[in-house]
């Protein structure tokens, strides 16, 4: 595993792009698959630096993990900030049209579409918030 500690600001999210991207290209990820992760990580760490600390800006901690049989990589997103369950709000409405819907929550519907898994838990005092990608 290893771990990157960060400010969360949005203009950070090249340096967390780069970190994963380096060990994405480790163990050989397919740019398809690299090119999702790079979805996820700017709309995943992207809330954390807009929403978790607002109006302040404080810590974040990203882990990426390789998984063996089959391949997969893990990133796990950790922050203390704002208590915030993505999965509670429901998926938007992608049959409505872009007037119709209402505003929000089409970056994190995309995530969850584009990885294998996505968890989320508040456990002390932390948001902790992993996304998995199968690599075979």
């Amino acid at each position: 595993m290893k771990e990157l500690n960060i400010e969360a600001k949005v203009e950070n999210i090249p340096e967390v792009t780069e970190f994963i991207d380096a060990r994405l290209d480790e163990i050989g990820c397919p740019t398809k698959i690299k090119m999702q992760m790079n979805i996820a990580i700017d709309e995943l760490f992207g809330n954390i630096a807009r929403y978790a600390y607002n109006p302040e800006v404080g810590p974040a901690t990203v882990r990426v993990e390789v998984e063996d049989e089959p391949t997969a990589v893990v990133v796990t997103f950790l922050d203390h900030g704002k208590p915030y369950d993505p999965f509670s709000r429901e998926d938007p409405d992608v049959t409505l049209s872009a007037d119709e819907r209402s505003i929000g929550g089409l970056g994190f519907f995309m995530v969850k579409k584009l990885m294998d898994d996505v968890k989320y838990e508040y456990k002390n005092g932390q948001n902790i918030l992993s996304v998995k990608k199968n690599i075979n």
